[in-house]
């Protein structure tokens, strides 16, 4: 399986680790980005485990803005790495931070310059779009002409959920799905051929997982649950969402 979001420059002993997660039948992480220096640490991970890591760069909206040269630099980048780049991300709108909030307009126009060089590129979203964030990032992503995008750990509206899938965007679940009622009730609403696992990692869980290190080992759990909800075999799923995460980001 694939880990289809992970902040895998913020683990620690990279090499041990995903030794560990292939001898357990992981096949790959799409690892994703939260500005410059994440940007470019994810591209040397990228040149190292090039079979196993899929990279994502960008800015994470809950940050501040990055400035104008850390901006043109990472625009270069996307050029400059093109064939490294399996999607842009990780991208979006502000929900959380308060402070970014303030500034939603300016984020809202850097989502829709990131959005452009996206399609310009041909390359996916990675996004974080919360709750009523979501729409107004359809709608950007719209606009921008946008083919392919992944909506992580989506919170929204059924019926924004249902525009989304209709857009033929994915939508991913986190370990959630395994302990909280919301995450179950928003596979109801995504088609297995749209839907993606995710750990966040190391972001933590609660439930089963509480108080241990997030790791991708973890899909395995999520899948169960998927499986049990959609009544199929666990190894049909593991095999089908494999191979939407490879369909959107391989």
């Amino acid at each position: 399986m694939i880990d289809a979001h992970i902040h895998l420059d913020q683990y620690t002993d990279i090499d041990e680790q995903i030794n560990r997660w292939q001898e357990a039948g992981i096949t790959g992480v799409v690892a994703v980005s939260t500005d410059l220096r994440s940007s470019c640490r994810t591209l040397e991970l990228k040149q190292r485990f090039p079979s196993f890591v899929y990279a994502a760069i960008g800015f994470h909206p809950e940050q501040p803005l990055p400035s104008e040269a850390d901006w043109n630099e990472w625009t270069e980048l996307v050029k400059q790495e093109r064939p490294l780049l399996a999607a842009i991300g990780e991208v979006g709108l502000p929900y959380y931070s308060a402070e970014a909030c303030a500034k939603l307009p300016a984020y809202q126009e850097r989502l829709t310059e990131i959005a452009a060089i996206a399609a310009d590129a041909s390359l996916p979203l990675a996004l974080h779009a919360v709750y009523d964030r979501a729409e107004t990032a359809l709608a950007i992503l719209l606009q921008a002409g946008v083919r392919q995008a992944h909506f992580h750990w989506l919170k929204a509206e059924p019926a924004v959920v249902k525009q989304i899938v209709q857009c033929g965007y994915y939508i991913s679940v986190t370990p959630e799905v395994c302990y909280r009622e919301r995450d179950k009730q928003l596979l109801s609403l995504v088609p297995i051929e749209q839907l993606l696992l995710e750990t966040d990692g190391p972001w933590p869980f609660a439930g089963p997982f509480a108080g241990k290190l997030t790791t991708p080992l973890w899909l395995l759990d999520s899948a169960r649950a998927v499986a049990a909800h959609y009544g199929r075999d666990i190894e049909q799923v593991k095999t089908m969402i494999t191979a939407n995460t490879k369909r959107l980001y391989g």
